[in-house]
């Protein structure tokens, strides 16, 4: 039976109607009875249905009290959840084992989990790491139980527990590390700390920034593979030269990974010395191996290299493209890369800026003739010391002191060109000089493996603007080196998330993938005071269905979720 509403002229009636079929099985509709005109039956509709109701022996839900419904606010999920399904498939999840031998009360894992999740969905400080925890769905974390104290402690027991927490993270790495031929770069970069006050150890140091200021910073050195796979960092106070921590570095590495067969050292312009490359030379690998490596000639050594180059220079003249070439150098091999567009723009701007120069030290030499010759002008008299210290100062922001002159202790306003140094900075142009002991890679190959090394600069940049490692506002040097660690195992997450959706061509980074997961949202209901809370889920978008594909990663499903909470 159903309701229908019939017309007769300008008026509406309210009929019940039977459905049924006649004898020869046709679909026909009956009327049973008619309730009555619309327009009338408006005020008295709720007494129809009542007493329908009570016929049918149903109950009455216009008398009964509409029940009580609580929201709470939605909490994201997707992201975190991926995070935490990574976590636990790269074991990650051993940390657990080591925390569980210390003192500690709190759940140490849980709360690096929580630091290390925070820095790739939303880096803030140590308390804008509660806040965050407000708005997601942390799968296995009590929440509601940590607080900053939890978090700052968490970190001095990843601090005191460091070895142990550094061979559960080699013990992961080695399956992700190519065995037979395992090319590493290394690297070093400034973090900016705050703060005025000294503590016993520090190792915020004043230090030139790698943006070209004095500032005061920690050092970071970290290595990866070929494959941009991070697999150590090493914090070191801000003031520390670059090439004496090269050794020590690949020493330790070494010994973390002693099954590796053959290992290719790329290193930047400064980490080279002539004692590295002895030491270098000497190290060999569990194998018998020695260790191989790329490393970049700095540019202050290229003098070293003048003569070497006169003949190789003679091809640069005629070339259009890159030529590489090799020359023996100390029973080395020098691998000379020339790229004749670039050394072109280099040799324009530097003589422009040559011009320029010397077009104001021009205007400065005929003001100071006319002021001798008793020629008055506007302005303030020029004296020769001013001119000496302003054409000094400007040649040193156009990085020429090596080729424009200055006569700082002549009395009188004077500088030269030093036609040598500019023919030297000349030659040079466009060229990358590489010093390498590989015996089998062939002069482009040693070049290719260099131009590599960007790759870790790209990771550097994911620590200074995803992951946000500064700046630093610890104090302790156990708490920035704490800092630091977290980050590193942030971006080993973020550098195994790259591969994943680069081997599935995802269109998406690894910020874009968390952005869209976190999405994915938790939502949870109380229907009555004293009923349990109903949680659920939203539903899984295509976007979203792809990106745990491509990441390889169990997707969230109601009976999981609910047994989480």
């Amino acid at each position: 039976m159903f309701l229908k509403i019939t017309r007769s002229g300008t008026r509406q009636y309210l009929q019940l109607v039977e459905a049924f079929r006649d004898e020869a099985g046709k679909a026909r509709h009956r009327t049973l009875v008619t309730l009555g005109r619309l327009d009338q039956l408006t005020d008295s509709l709720d007494s129809v249905i009542s007493g329908l109701l009570k016929v049918t022996g149903r109950p009455n839900f216009l008398d009964a009290a509409l029940p009580a419904v609580e929201f709470e606010s939605a909490r994201a999920l997707g992201n975190v959840w991926a995070l935490n399904e990574l976590w636990e498939s790269l074991g990650f999840g051993e940390l657990r084992r080591v925390f569980r031998k210390t003192r500690h009360s709190i759940d140490v894992e849980a709360l690096i989990r929580v630091m290390v999740f925070n820095r790739l969905c939303d880096p803030e400080s140590k308390l804008g790491v509660l806040r965050w925890l407000d708005t997601v769905a942390m799968p296995g974390v009590e929440v509601e139980t940590i607080t900053h104290q939890h978090l700052l402690r968490s970190m001095d027991a990843l601090v005191d527990h460091q070895a142990d927490v550094d061979a559960v993270v080699a013990n992961l790495l080695r399956p992700l590390i190519d065995q037979e031929l395992s090319v590493v770069f290394y690297d070093m970069t400034t973090i900016r700390t705050e703060g005025l006050a000294t503590v016993d150890g520090d190792v915020r140091q004043y230090g030139m920034a790698k943006e070209g200021l004095i500032a005061r910073q920690v050092m970071l050195g970290v290595v990866q593979t070929g494959d941009g796979l991070p697999i150590y960092h090493e914090v070191f106070a801000g003031n520390t030269a670059e090439s004496p921590t090269l050794l020590p570095t690949l020493k330790t590495v070494l010994e973390r990974f002693p099954s590796i067969s053959r290992v290719v050292l790329v290193a930047d312009r400064g980490l080279l010395s002539l004692d590295n490359l002895e030491a270098l030379s000497e190290i060999r690998l569990e194998s018998g191996k020695p260790l191989e490596f790329v490393l970049a000639v700095p540019g202050r050594r290229y003098s070293e290299f003048a003569d070497l180059l006169r003949d190789f220079q003679r091809q640069c003249e005629a070339a259009e493209q890159e030529i590489v070439d090799e020359l023996p150098w100390r029973g080395l091999r020098l691998i000379v890369a020339h790229h004749p567009e670039l050394a072109r723009q280099a040799q324009t701007l530097r003589r422009e800026r040559i011009e320029t120069l010397e077009t104001q030290a021009n205007t400065w030499v005929g003001k100071l003739d006319a002021q001798d010759a008793g020629v008055k002008a506007r302005g303030k008299k020029l004296s020769d010391s001013g001119a000496k210290a302003r054409l000094y100062h400007a040649v040193k922001d156009a990085r020429l002191a090596n080729i424009i002159r200055v006569d700082l202790k002549n009395e009188r306003f004077a500088y030269e060109i030093d036609h040598d140094a500019l023919a030297l900075a000349e030659l040079m142009d466009g060229k990358l000089l590489l010093v390498t002991n590989t015996p089998d890679l062939s002069p482009q190959g040693v070049v290719d493996r260099y131009k590599s090394l960007a790759d870790i600069e790209r990771g550097f940049r994911v620590l200074k603007s995803e992951i946000e490692i500064g700046p630093v506002f610890h104090r302790l040097p156990e708490r920035i080196k704490a800092h630091a660690a977290i980050c590193f195992i942030a971006l080993i997450l973020y550098r195994v998330m790259r591969q994943r959706l680069s081997s599935a061509d995802a269109p998406l980074s690894p910020e874009r993938a968390l952005e869209e997961l976190q999405k994915l949202q938790r939502h949870q209901i109380r229907i009555n005071q004293a009923d349990r809370p109903v949680t659920g889920i939203s539903r899984l978008s295509e976007t979203q269905d792809r990106v745990f594909a491509a990441l390889r990663l169990k997707k969230p499903t109601q009976p999981q979720q609910l047994s989480l909470l």
